[in-house]
């Protein structure tokens, strides 16, 4: 390297599985970095929030003092992992006022302050960098804010929760329930001992939240997201599934409409198995995009955990290194398109419903006309035997969320439905 390569120092906020690994590699690999960034690079100040050592962590760059990393005039990079929004938000916006450039993988944070944290950012001419907040190792947010930067994209659809990836592939694949793949994904490591945020899609809506601001130029915040978890679905469901030649998958949606609006939602879905997204397994992630000229492109990878994560931040890294090194700043912000976000009840899907039904003759047809009584168009139907009852499993052509929803409304009713067990929306199926 240039002897005269400029030098920069970076501090981090948070030290723990992610953090432990970054920290490890910019030790470890601080030469190559260097060279790869233009800049000789040196992990200064590593700050916790409890004392004590951190495996393959000097202990002399532990600090208690989160302070004093976003406010060291030594320090130009920070680089945050200490997840949450405070007092993660306060210590970015002071870094920023510093001068330094920041690094985060706080997803939750971003989708709910993004908004005001590249705003700094900008007014104090720094970078404020994401990649590893969606999709762990997966460089889906450099590709959409770069390489795609020149074509229009109409749609991401995205599995971006690695926990409820794993329980439906178990529950597809063994036949189980989900209560007992829930409690096998804890004792692995892939779920927490409080699962909320996953099964229920709160960490899908967060992402779905900063894909969407990001393909289609708006800022979109958590709160405006559509969420729907998993915890309803049951071995019937993904059996029925299966029998259509078909998973459930948790997605991340969001896609422009035909009044060109943003439509973004996270909910199960039933996916055709020859749909690219179908086949990805366990607690692996992917993301699919379809733009005008590129078309369909789909990034596939490792989602989270300690290693994948921290080479996304590291990827990170050596872009803002580079910037630094030659005085200047990477992609900011882009809301120029300021586009309003679709109510959730105009949003067209097709449907499978799953009842149970009086099983004598003339039910059908009455099923039938309360579909049509709302402009519902069945696409097929399929009946089986439950001794007194039958159970219907029925999917629709596309129709909006309201009228779907005032349809079920009709059917929970009706004298002849004696349970309306399951509506799941389904995509990559012919309409």
């Amino acid at each position: 390297m240039n002897s005269g390569a400029k030098q920069l120092s970076i501090g981090m906020l948070g030290c723990g599985v992610v953090g432990s690994q970054v920290a490890r590699l910019l030790q470890d690999d601080e030469q190559e970095l260097s060279e790869r960034s233009g800049a000789v690079l040196r992990l200064l100040k590593v700050g916790v929030r409890t004392a004590g050592p951190r495996e393959g962590v000097n202990p002399a760059l532990i600090t208690t003092d989160l302070q004093s990393i976003v406010s060291d005039p030594s320090i130009n990079i920070v680089i945050e992992v200490m997840g949450g929004i405070e007092p993660a938000k306060s210590l970015i916006l002071e870094a920023i006022k510093n001068g330094k450039s920041v690094i985060t993988a706080n997803k939750a944070l971003l989708a709910t302050h993004g908004h005001e944290l590249f705003n700094a950012a900008d007014a104090a001419k720094v970078d404020l960098y994401y990649e590893a907040a969606v999709a762990g190792a997966i460089p889906i947010i450099r590709s959409m804010r770069e390489s795609l930067a020149g074509d229009q994209i109409t749609r991401v659809m995205g599995i971006v929760n690695g926990t409820t990836n794993y329980i439906l592939t178990k529950m597809h694949e063994e036949g189980r329930a989900f209560d007992e793949v829930l409690k096998e994904a804890q004792a692995l490591g892939y779920a927490e001992a409080d699962p909320t945020a996953d099964i229920e899609g709160h960490d899908a809506a967060a992402k779905a939240a900063l894909l969407a601001s990001l393909a289609f130029h708006s800022t979109v915040v958590i709160d405006e997201v559509y969420c729907e978890g998993i915890s309803k679905i049951s071995s019937d469901d993904v059996a029925a599934a299966k029998s259509m030649n078909s998973v459930i998958k948790l997605l991340a949606i969001a896609e422009l409409t035909v009044k060109d609006e943003i439509s973004v939602r996270v909910h199960p879905v039933i996916l055709p198995a020859a749909h690219p997204l179908a086949s990805v397994r366990n607690a692996f992630n992917a993301v699919y995009v379809e733009a005008e000229a590129a078309g369909q492109l789909m990034f596939y990878g490792r989602g989270a955990g300690g290693a994948p994560t921290a080479s996304a931040i590291l990827g990170d890294l050596v872009a803002v290194a580079r910037h630094a090194a030659y005085s200047t700043v990477g992609y900011g912000e882009s809301d120029y398109a300021d586009l309003d976000i679709a109510p959730i009840g105009a949003v067209k899907s097709q449907f499978f419903v799953r009842l149970h039904v009086a099983d004598k003759s003339g039910v059908l047809a009455s099923i039938a006309q309360t579909f049509a009584s709302e402009n519902v168009s069945i696409q097929t139907v399929r009946q089986a035997g439950l001794g007194e009852d039958a159970e219907l499993v029925v999917v629709t052509h596309a129709a909006s969320e309201d009228a779907l929803d005032a349809c079920i409304a009709k059917l929970k009713k009706m004298d002849i439905v004696s349970k309306v067990e399951s509506v799941i929306r389904v995509e990559g199926a012919q309409s």
